[in-house]
C-alpha cells in the first residue's frame, strides 16, 4: 500500500515536471514561431494554438474516460475538465501575475473571451440538464469552437500603444526564468534527448510542435493511470483526485506557456490562454470525445447531474472574480493574483471537505 502511493505520487511528479521541460523548451518556442508565420496576434495565438496544444492532457483524458466505460476512470473525464477549468482561471491567471509583477490587459480581447466562455458553461448547463449527451449537442460543441477561432481571426482587437504595454521581467527582478541547480541540469539533459528526435526548435518548429503534443499525449496517459492507483491507494474517490491533483497536473503545460510569456510583457497572451483553454476544454475537450463515442461506441451517453448547480457556480463564480480585477485599472496586481490563488485553496479545500466535487462522471 505505501509502494503504490509513494510509486504512483513519484509518476505523478515526474510526468508533470516532464509537461512543464517540454512545454517550455519545445511548446514554447514552436508556438511562438508557427504564430509569428500566421502573423497572429498573442491573444488569437494564446486562445487558439496555445490553448489546442497545451489543452491535449484534457483531451486525451477525456478521451480515455469515455472509452473506459464505468470503473474508477468514469469519473476522471469531466472532473478533470471543471478542475481546469477553475485551475486556468484562478492560478493560471494569478501565478501569471505574480511572476510578471503585474498583467497590463487590453478589455477589448477580455470581453470577447470571457462572455464566449460564459456562453460555453451555459452549453455545458443545457446539455447536464436532462442527464444525457445527443450526437447533436455534441455537434453543436464542436461547431461553436471552430466559431469562436472564427470570431478571433475576424473581430481583432486594436493595436495597444507602446507606452501602455506591460514591462518585462528582467533578470535583475525577482523570479528568475532558469534558476540553476540540480533539477536544471536533468532538464538540460533531457532536452538534449529529445532535441535528438526534433531537431533544432527554431528551424524544426512544425515538427517540433507535432512532437511535444504527442509527447503531452502520453504523459497525460501515464499520468491518469498513476492518479486513479493513487486514488485507490489512499482511499479517495478518483474524480476528487481528478478535480484537484489531475487537474492541476494536466494544467501545467498551461501554467508554464502563460508564465513565460507573461514575463515576456504579453500579459494579453496569457489570460488568452487561461480563458481559452476553458473554452476549448468545454467544447472539444468533451465534445470530441462524446461524438467520438456516440457514433462508433454507444448510442447515448449519460452524465451525472449531481450538484451541477455547485458546478456552474463555481465556473461562473471564479470568471466573474477574474474579470472584476482585469478591469480595475486594466490591471492584475501581483495582489490580486495572490487572491485568486487563495480563492483555488478555497476550492480545493472545499472538493476534499464535501467529498463530492462538482458535478462529473459519464457512463
Amino acid at each position: 500500500m505505501i509502494l503504490e502511493i509513494i510509486g504512483s505520487l513519484v509518476i505523478i511528479c515526474g510526468a508533470v515536471y516532464l509537461l512543464a521541460i517540454i512545454t517550455d523548451s519545445f511548446f514554447i518556442v514552436s508556438l511562438d514561431k508557427i504564430s509569428r508565420q500566421l502573423n497572429l496576434s498573442d491573444e488569437v495565438a494564446g486562445a487558439t494554438l496555445m490553448a489546442m496544444g497545451s489543452s491535449a492532457p484534457e483531451l486525451c483524458i477525456a478521451l480515455i474516460a469515455l472509452f473506459a466505460g464505468g470503473g474508477a476512470h468514469s469519473d476522471v473525464g469531466i472532473g478533470t475538465i471543471v478542475g481546469s477549468a477553475v485551475f486556468n482561471i484562478l492560478v493560471i491567471t494569478g501565478v501569471s501575475a505574480i511572476a510578471a509583477g503585474s498583467l497590463h490587459i487590453h478589455m477589448f480581447a477580455v470581453n470577447r473571451d470571457t462572455f464566449y466562455y460564459l456562453g460555453a458553461v451555459g452549453f455545458l448547463l443545457v446539455i447536464f440538464l436532462d442527464g444525457q449527451v445527443t450526437t447533436i449537442e455534441a455537434v453543436v460543441g464542436l461547431l461553436a469552437y471552430a466559431a469562436y477561432v472564427i470570431l478571433l481571426i475576424v473581430w481583432k482587437a486594436p493595436e495597444i500603444p507602446e507606452e501602455v504595454r506591460e514591462h518585462k521581467v528582467t533578470e535583475s527582478e525577482p523570479y528568475p526564468a532558469h534558476p540553476e541547480g540540480l533539477f536544471r541540469r536533468i532538464e538540460a539533459v533531457i532536452v538534449r534527448l529529445i532535441k535528438l528526435i526534433t531537431g533544432a526548435p527554431n528551424e524544426n518548429y512544425v515538427w517540433t510542435f507535432f512532437v511535444a503534443i504527442v509527447f503531452i499525449v502520453i504523459l497525460s496517459y501515464i499520468l491518469v493511470e498513476a492518479t486513479v492507483v493513487f486514488a485507490d491507494a489512499v482511499h479517495i474517490p478518483a474524480v476528487i483526485v481528478a478535480l484537484t491533483l489531475l487537474a492541476a497536473g494536466t494544467s501545467a503545460p498551461d501554467l508554464i506557456s502563460s508564465m513565460e510569456v507573461a514575463r515576456e510583457g504579453r500579459g494579453g497572451m496569457a489570460v488568452a490562454n487561461a480563458i481559452g483553454s476553458d473554452i476549448f476544454d468545454i467544447f472539444v475537450g468533451l465534445s470530441l470525445p462524446w461524438l467520438i463515442t456516440l457514433l462508433f461506441i454507444r448510442p447515448v451517453i449519460m452524465v451525472d447531474t449531481a450538484d451541477l448547480w455547485m458546478s456552474i457556480i463555481i465556473l461562473v463564480g471564479t470568471t466573474l472574480v477574474l474579470y472584476v480585477f482585469l478591469r480595475t485599472q486594466l490591471t492584475l496586481t501581483r495582489r490580486e493574483g495572490i487572491i485568486l490563488l487563495l480563492l483555488y485553496v478555497g476550492f480545493v479545500v472545499y472538493t476534499i471537505v464535501s467529498g463530492a466535487g462538482p458535478a462529473v462522471g459519464a457512463g
